[in-house]
């Protein structure tokens, strides 16, 4: 399953909607990406978004798509 992990990239400053960014990253369930994504990085998670097809497809269309691998 594909997922799209919001994020913001230091966790010692306060969240701010402008700072969020985001990556994609294969897993087998939203608690894997989650557990992936904390132990691999210093991110602060904001929200993990299961991309259906649909979604994946429209994702893909964006020049700067990529699949992280850890």
């Amino acid at each position: 399953m594909t997922f799209k992990v919001y994020y913001q990239p230091d966790k010692t400053m306060t969240p701010r909607r402008e700072n969020t960014k985001s990556l994609y990253l294969e897993a087998d369930s939203e608690a894997a990406a989650r557990q992936l994504v904390e132990t691999k990085t210093e991110y602060q998670i904001e929200f993990i978004e299961l991309l259906d097809e649909k979604s994946l497809a429209y994702e893909k269309q964006n020049p700067d798509f990529k699949i992280t691998e850890f």
